[in-house]
């Protein structure tokens, strides 16, 4: 069995307990799950402890090593244990392995602990393996109660009626299947003919009328594999050291089928409403959570936690991304449509990072996040714009505050070189300014600020220019008067008239 190149090394614990005995998720494997973006096929084995359910997820594994075997009465594996490996038939989709902790351990002597472990089993895989040693009967069939304690212990909507059953909507959710038979010792035959570990299983899982909780584990039941022991006792104790050679060949044989059949038929992880899953961490943290606050994992509310949680590290995601794009090309101040190309470029490469990471965002919410990021360019944009024609109009028109600053307007006449000026300036600064998008915003604000100083030196202009019309008048008067007297002093007197006789 050539082993398979794995994502992990070897196993890490995934759930634990804390020193109060409360379920917590490890924050190394969980990081490991948040970093996996393929469908993930979840493949998890329960049973009664020291029943080698270590065992069979090592050879899913395509590894002789990786879970912990124990070879005494002691169980091994503690919390659930976790193996990430390429899946071996399913191209871009990781397998996910999840050793549990053995049920039914007297030392521990906490059922309340195995229900939980159980229903965690049963609400993250795709697959569930159910390993017991010896034969079907009725104690393995006793030993199933977990199954039939589910309804009590997990809701799959969050709001029911009295009398709603939720039984049918345990079997639409429940993962497929798999009773795993170790040490199996009986000849598979019945009425004198030979038959399959399904047809032993089902001949096993005799349905009662009316009896729900009875029938649901059997109904889930529908495939069946059947192992002889695989060494001797004294073997047993050294698994993990084993060749091949040194095996049971029906027992290989088995194994192979086993795993043949694991690879070919578990599907990928869904959640309700049949969306693949690839946040295992995120859906694993919310599943404990509620069950360490002491509510009941409630199907429908995880979808909504778990959207939540993905949808936002979606927007933080593409938000990096989006950023990271617009910051390549970004020198403000641009033109609006060359900055509307950047963002449709950035924007575009953002969205793809969002939907891969995304999760039921059906009515696209958190979408709606990534648009306001555009409308913020635009408005540092605008300043960016406005700041540089600010600078550009203050450098222009400086002539035209030196003028009014030292009063050189204030003369008759000052109102027209005034309105020349201006005018003068302003075609100025539009030629320099015509490309920017808040050119024509700043001079209109910067004309409106002058219109006061305009009024002035027109009404000094007027004042100054009566002034100076009346000094005139007054002056040509006085001129006038004077060149009479003059031109009467200068003319000689008239002569006496003689008469002559």
């Amino acid at each position: 069995m050539a082993p398979m190149s794995s994502i992990m090394k070897e196993p890490k614990c995934l759930i634990s307990s804390d020193h109060e005995g409360q379920l917590c998720v490890q924050k190394e494997a969980k990081t490991i799950l948040e970093g996996i973006t393929q469908p993930v096929v979840v493949v998890c084995v329960v049973g009664l402890y020291r029943t080698g359910k270590s065992y069979l997820m090592n050879r899913l594994a395509g590894q002789q090593k990786g879970f912990a075997l124990g070879s005494t009465i002691e169980s091994k594996t503690k919390g659930i244990w976790m193996w990430c490996v390429p899946h071996p038939t399913k191209a871009d989709h990781t397998l996910v392995l999840l050793d549990t902790e053995g049920l039914g351990d007297v030392d521990k002597g906490d059922e309340k602990h195995d229900t939980w472990i159980f229903c965690l089993a049963v609400l993250l895989s795709s697959t569930l393996v159910y390993n017991s040693l010896g034969i079907i009967d009725n104690n393995a069939l006793e030993k199933l109660h977990y199954v039939t304690e589910l309804t009590e212990n997990i809701r799959v909507r969050a709001q029911r009626g009295a009398d709603d059953d939720d039984s049918a909507e345990f079997m639409r959710m429940f993962p497929s299947f798999i009773w795993t038979v170790r040490d199996f010792t009986l000849e598979l035959r019945k009425e004198g003919q030979p038959i399959t570990a399904n047809q032993y299983l089902e001949s096993a899982l005799v349905l009662k009328p009316g009896r729900k909780q009875f029938n649901l584990p059997r109904r889930c039941l529908r495939q069946c594999f059947v192992f002889p022991r695989p060494a001797g006792d004294d073997d047993l104790k050294r698994m993990e050291e084993l060749s091949e050679a040194e095996l049971d060949t029906r027992f290989l044989q088995r194994a192979k089928e086993f795993c043949d059949y694991v690879f070919s038929s578990a599907k990928p992880k869904t959640v309700t409403g049949g969306r693949i899953l690839t946040v295992l961490g995120s859906l694993t943290e919310v599943y404990v959570e509620a069950i360490r606050s002491g509510r009941i994992p409630c199907l429908e509310n995880a979808v909504e936690t778990l959207a939540q949680i993905q949808n936002g590290r979606a927007v933080e995601q593409g938000l990096q991304v989006y950023r990271s794009e617009v910051f390549k090309y970004l020198c403000f101040p641009l033109d609006p449509a060359e900055l509307s190309d950047i963002h449709a470029q950035a924007e575009k490469k953002a969205v793809e990072v969002f939907i891969s990471i995304s999760f039921n965002d059906t009515e696209q919410k958190s979408q709606l996040e990534l648009m306001t990021e555009y409308e913020e360019l635009c408005r540092q944009n605008q300043e960016e714009c406005e700041h540089m024609c600010r600078s550009k109009l203050e450098c222009v028109f400086a002539p035209l505050e030196e003028s009014l600053n030292d009063g050189s307007f204030m003369q008759p006449g000052g109102y027209q070189d005034y309105r020349d000026t201006l005018k003068r300036l302003t075609k100025e600064y539009r030629q320099r300014t015509h490309t920017q998008i808040m050119s024509e915003e700043v001079l209109s604000q910067y004309l409106k600020e002058k219109e006061k100083f305009a009024n002035n030196i027109l009404a000094a202009d007027q004042c100054l220019s009566n002034a100076e019309r009346k000094m005139e008048g007054k002056h040509t008067h006085t001129h006038t008067h004077s060149l009479s007297l003059s031109l009467s002093l200068s003319l000689p007197c008239n002569p006496q008239v003689v008469s002559h006789t």
